[in-house]
C-alpha cells in the first residue's frame, strides 16, 4: 500500500471496521503513516537464535518425514550452516537438505564442513557473532580502517555481513571510527558514515551493504588524524581532577536585566567586530589560562587548520 492508500485505511481501522494485520520487510516508521502507525501494534520479528535453528535441524535429521536418521552432521559443518544461515530457518534447512545430497553423490553418511561448503557454493564463514572471532574480526575491520588498507578493511567487511553481524553494530562503529582516527583530518568522512548508518536504518540488508561499503572505503582512503579524542580527553581529564574554575565574570550570561550589577557579561568583547573574527579575552578559567587540548596534525584538512590555529591563538594570546 502506498500512503495515499494508507490514508483510505484509516477511518476503517480508527472505527474497528477492519482489523488489519500486515507484514513488511521495510522498517515500518519510513513505510507506514504516522496516523496509522499510532493505531497499530508493531511487533517485530527477530532472527532465530542458534539454539532455535539447532533444534530445527536436529528434528530435520530425525523426522521421517526429513532425513530419517540417514545421516551424521559433525560440528564444524553444524556451525557452519548456523553461521551462514543468520537466524534464517528455511535457510538453515535449506543448506541441510543440499548437504544430505551432496553427502549422497558422494556415497557418504558424514554431512562435515567441506561437504556443506560444497553444497551451498561458498566457504562457510568461520565467525562466531558472541565470541572471540567476533571481537577479533570487528578488532581486525577497525584496525585496517585505521591502517588505510582500503582492501583489508573491505575483506573485514565482508566477513562480518557473510557472518550476519548487525549492520547497524558495523554503521555505528564506523560512525565513532570517523571521528576518532580521522577526525578533522578529513571532517567530511562523518557525514559520510552518519548518511550509511541512516541508510542502514532506511533500507536494511542486503542493499546496505553498498552504503557501508561505501563508507568503509572512504574512512580508510581518508587522512588519519587521532587529534580529536587526544583533546576531548585531555580536556576531561582536567574536569575529572578537579581543575574546572570559575567561568569568567564576562562570560557569564547576561541576558537578564540585572545581570550588569554583578558584573556578568560587562567587558565581553564580541568577536565578529574585530579583525578575523578572533576577540583577545580570557576564555579559560583562570586555573586553566595558557592550557592547550587541541593539536592538530599535518594530515589532510588538519594542516590547513594548524595554519589558522597559529593565528588565532597569537591573537587570543598577543603577549605569549
Amino acid at each position: 500500500f502506498n500512503k495515499a492508500q494508507q490514508d483510505v485505511l484509516l477511518p476503517a481501522v480508527e472505527n474497528r471496521l477492519v482489523t488489519l494485520i500486515a507484514a513488511t520487510t521495510e522498517n515500518p516508521s519510513f513505510s507506514v503513516i504516522s496516523p496509522l502507525l499510532s493505531r497499530s501494534l508493531v511487533l517485530t520479528l527477530r532472527p532465530l537464535t542458534d539454539d532455535d535453528l539447532n533444534t530445527l535441524v536436529d528434528r530435520a535429521l530425525a523426522d521421517p518425514r526429513g532425513l530419517r536418521e540417514r545421516y551424521q552432521l559433525d560440528t564444524p559443518a553444524r556451525q557452519a550452516m548456523l553461521s551462514m544461515a543468520g537466524g534464517d530457518a528455511r535457510r538453515v534447512l535449506t543448506y541441510l537438505e543440499e548437504a544430505a545430497r551432496s553427502a549422497d553423490a558422494k556415497g557418504t553418511t558424514v554431512i562435515d564442513l567441506e561437504t556443506v561448503e560444497q553444497s551451498v557454493d561458498r566457504a562457510a564463514v568461520r565467525y562466531d557473532a558472541d565470541g572471540d572471532q567476533h571481537y577479533d574480526v570487528t578488532s581486525a575491520f577497525i584496525k585496517s580502517v585505521r591502517g588505510s588498507d582500503v582492501d583489508a578493511a573491505l575483506h573485514w567487511l565482508a566477513r562480518m555481513i557473510e557472518a550476519g553481524e548487525d549492520p547497524r553494530f558495523i554503521a555505528r562503529r564506523l560512525v565513532i571510527l570517523a571521528s576518532e582516527d580521522i577526525g578533522m583530518a578529513a571532517p567530511a568522512v562523518l557525514q559520510t558514515c552518519v548518511a550509511a548508518a541512516q541508510a542502514v536504518q532506511l533500507i536494511g540488508m542486503p542493499e546496505a551493504r553498498l552504503n557501508l561499503a561505501q563508507a568503509t572505503i572512504a574512512a580508510a582512503t581518508a587522512p588519519k588524524s587521532n587529534a580529536v579524542i587526544k583533546a576531548i580527553d585531555a580536556a576531561i581529564a582536567d574536569v575529572r581532577a578537579g581543575r574546572i574554575g570559575d567561568v569568567p565574570p564576562h562570560l557569564r550570561d547576561a541576558h537578564y536585566s540585572s545581570a550588569g550589577e554583578y558584573g556578568h557579561g560587562v567587558g565581553y568583547r564580541y568577536a565578529h567586530d574585530y579583525p578575523h573574527g578572533v576577540a583577545a579575552q580570557q576564555y579559560l578559567p583562570d586555573e586553566l589560562v595558557g592550557t592547550r587540548y587541541y593539536e592538530p596534525t599535518q594530515h589532510g584538512n588538519e594542516a590547513q587548520i594548524a595554519e589558522r590555529l597559529v593565528l588565532i591563538r597569537g591573537l587570543l594570546a598577543p603577549e605569549a
